[in-house]
């Protein structure tokens, strides 16, 4: 499945150390420039779980599995435009590219995953990629809790405290 991930998923993971995660589960996947954009933002400001994401990156690194990919066409333009103005411009941006290319989007927003319910855009979050990963045996239940646990440390708000509750 092709994914694109707005700056909270990719944060909550980078926070933890455990990237690894979004590879082992999805293979590759995309980010807007906007998002990227944003991540430097965040470098800039202190974030230093991100100062190896280059690293990950492509084209930035050429066997990078986090892909650069950017808004294309008139119709992805006209719909970044019809969104709404509260959105961040990543989670705009990303939005559009998974309406326009059939893709996941992989937020946490709660905006945005209410716009991509609309748009018909097929969501998930943090807690989701967490369930995901149990379910195909990458982490187990334990792990991903104490992953689920740093992440709340590092800033996460999240709705729930133990993965338990749903799978």
């Amino acid at each position: 499945m092709n994914a694109i991930a707005n700056t909270t998923v990719i944060s909550n993971f980078a926070a933890v150390g455990r990237l690894d995660v979004l590879r082992s589960l999805f293979g590759q996947v995309r980010i807007s420039t906007d998002v990227y954009a944003e991540i430097q933002d965040g470098r800039a400001e202190g974030c230093d779980f991100y100062d190896d994401i280059e690293s990950c990156i492509h084209p930035l690194t050429p066997d990078g599995w986090l892909h650069l990919t950017t808004l294309t066409g008139d119709d992805e333009l006209r719909l970044l435009g019809q969104l709404s103005s509260a959105l961040h411009r990543g989670e705009a941006t990303c939005l559009v590219i998974a309406t326009h290319r059939g893709w996941a989007f992989l937020t946490d927003d709660a905006l945005a995953r209410k716009t991509a319910r609309k748009l018909n855009v097929t969501t998930s979050g943090t807690l989701g990629i967490l369930t995901q990963a149990i379910k195909a045996n990458l982490i187990s239940l334990d792990e991903a809790n104490a992953l689920l646990r740093q992440m709340i440390e590092a800033g996460y708000r999240s709705p729930h405290g133990n993965l338990a509750e749903l799978l």
